[in-house]
């Protein structure tokens, strides 16, 4: 299950990528497990469905340290857009398209059965299932899909009213690019726009943008704007979702204490046999590992910090997965107009040198335990996705400072004194990064040490997490750094077709100076109509293959961390979703 960490910054509307120092999101991933293909430490096996369900069960989740819920409609802004809260939000309202971990579409878990579309990738006809009701009977239809357009269309102003505008303005050219939105039926509704999009791309950034809500229960105003300020007010107050369609309702809550849901009676999919679910809140993962210890937390975390520490939960029966997110760890390069370093980032040669100088391998081995494998594109291996070529699966750059070494001899640098120098200019850069965790200083130390193999003098400055992210995405603060680590993106909504368009595109508002007319064509490419799924795909491999060669960051390791499961819980693995952060909770169950 993805994070999203309040300490991060970001472009509104981006929800799809989301930046976090390496500490914040090695608190956040505890959660996250690659469910296809990963391994329990020794004890039972949670994917094992042994014994008979216990109607008295209860799941205890633990939310990552010192998260607190806080919004709970589907619809939300920036400042409350966190993937804590949409864990929540989802098991009460169902989005009109569920989103697999392997990043395709769960047709079973959607509200749109199906989605037909013409060939210049303008109209798109969105067919609803019949099955789904609210909790107070009454169908869900295409008048609550055009409510909730209407409510993102009003609330995606930049005048929207507090604590609008919606987070995701601009994402999927949503809403402005969208032509209309009509509903030909009670169970269809057509989406025009207003010029040609790639079909996958408007699918998955677009549409996926509407989750239903009850227009019957909360359309009273009859008018939009009075409706988006009503909406606003109520976001933060969880007893106000009393009209659900997803497989839990909202039960008990204790701000920074608990969260609570029951089991909706009346849901229409895989009702729940637990006797009710709470999200708990953990002031620190030394409390959450206490709680663990105790049985009072049934699903939780081991934060790598406490690794040698895992005997003690295993010993108890628990089970011990590796998670990893959908999403890639970097190392900023400072190529913005008027970094002191932009002449030498800005040539492909030293920007290879430096990354084949990286020995991930043992970042990955000696610092995480094997749990960080290897990044060589912005889309990782694992978890596997159908976004990830094939073809990428033999690293470009393999370790090798001699080989580095004699890169840079070619273009006219000499060792001296230890240091590769041209025309009298050393090749040395600084390198900050964000304190907080050991793993993250010993991580630097090593890619220092790599680094000077290459003949690559690197100076380490350590900083705070929110002070470096404000230097490395403010242009005007280019002057301050060269190089930046321990930062990460993730791609879990509102957008999930991951093109890289608000990351490497020349000036790309979360980009840091990189610029290239291939790059640019490519992704541009991503985003036109093609006849078939496969083309459109194949369009991404093409955008994908040249940003994992041309480097427009250095590509780090996916750092994951430990999810632990009682022995007697059971489909938390299997149905966790955990690339893209939303568990399918209601199959979770606790045996007798």
């Amino acid at each position: 299950m993805l994070p999203h960490v309040s300490a991060s910054s970001k472009p509104s509307g981006l929800r799809a990528k989301k930046k976090l120092s390496l500490g914040a999101a090695l608190a956040a991933v505890m959660m996250f497990a690659a469910a296809c293909g990963s391994t329990a430490t020794k004890g039972s096996t949670t994917s094992a469905s042994t014994g008979s369900p216990n109607p008295n069960g209860v799941i205890n989740y633990a939310e990552t340290p010192d998260s607190s819920l806080n919004w709970f409609l589907p619809i939300v802004n920036a400042s409350y857009d966190s993937i804590q809260n949409f864990q929540f939000i989802y098991q009460m309202y169902k989005p009109l398209l569920w989103v697999n971990a392997n990043y395709s579409i769960n047709w079973n878990s959607s509200i749109a059965k199906k989605i037909t579309y013409n060939k210049a990738g303008t109209v798109y006809h969105v067919f609803l299932h019949k099955k789904w009701h609210w909790s107070n009977g009454q169908p869900v239809t295409s008048k609550d899909v055009l409510f909730s357009w209407d409510v993102i269309k009003e609330a995606s102003s930049p005048q929207a009213p507090a604590p609008w505008p919606y987070v995701g303005a601009g994402t999927g050219d949503i809403p402005n690019g969208v032509q209309s939105v009509v509903a030909n039926n009670p169970y269809e509704v057509t989406f025009t726009l207003k010029k040609p999009a790639n079909q996958q791309w408007f699918i998955f950034n677009g549409i996926i943008q509407v989750v239903p809500m009850p227009s019957a229960a909360w359309d009273i105003h009859k008018n939009i704007l009075n409706e988006v300020k009503y909406l606003g007010s109520e976001g933060s107050n969880p007893q106000f979702d009393q009209v659900v369609d997803g497989p839990f309702k909202i039960g008990r809550t204790k701000r920074d204490q608990y969260w609570e849901l029951v089991p909706n009676p009346k849901y229409n999919g895989h009702k729940s046999k637990v006797k009710a679910l709470y999200f708990d809140y953990e002031g620190s993962s030394s409390s959450e590992f206490a709680a663990l210890k105790t049985g009072t937390v049934n699903v939780g975390y081991l934060d790598l910090s406490q690794y040698g520490s895992k005997s003690v939960l295993t010993n108890l029966g628990d089970v011990i997965t590796p998670e990893y997110l959908f999403g890639y760890f970097e190392t900023q390069l400072n190529m913005f107009p008027g970094s002191p370093v932009k002449s030498l980032l800005d040539k492909l040669y030293v920007r290879q040198a430096l990354q084949m100088s990286l020995n991930r391998q043992a970042i990955n081995q000696d610092i995480y335990h094997g749990y960080a494998p290897p990044i060589d594109g912005p889309i990782p291996q694992t978890p596997k996705t159908q976004f990830f070529d094939p073809a990428l699966a033999k690293n470009p750059y393999p370790y090798s400072p001699a080989k580095a070494r004699k890169l840079l001899e070619s273009h006219g640098w000499k060792m001296v004194n230890g240091v590769m120098t041209r025309h009298g200019q050393p090749l040395a850069l600084s390198l900050a990064y964000p304190t907080g965790t050991q793993s993250e200083t010993t991580e630097v130390q090593l890619m220092q040490a790599d680094w000077a193999k290459a003949g690559i003098k690197v100076s380490l400055q350590s900083m705070q997490a929110n002070q470096l992210e404000e230097i490395t995405y403010t242009p005007s603060e280019s002057a301050h750094w060269d190089m930046a680590t321990g930062l990460a993106w993730f791609y879990d909504g509102p957008g999930y077709w991951p093109t890289g368009g608000q990351l490497f595109a020349s000036n790309a508002p979360s980009g840091f100076g990189y610029s290239n007319s291939t790059e640019d064509a490519l992704i541009q490419a991503t985003h036109q109509p093609y006849p078939t799924a496969q083309q459109s795909l194949n369009a991404f491999y093409k955008y994908e293959d040249f940003t994992a060669t041309h480097l427009p960051v250095l590509w780090q390791n996916n750092v994951g961390t430990l999810a632990v499961h009682a022995p007697n819980v059971h489909g938390s693995v299997k149905y966790a979703d955990a690339s893209v952060g939303f568990p399918q909770m209601q199959y979770w169950w606790v045996s007798k």
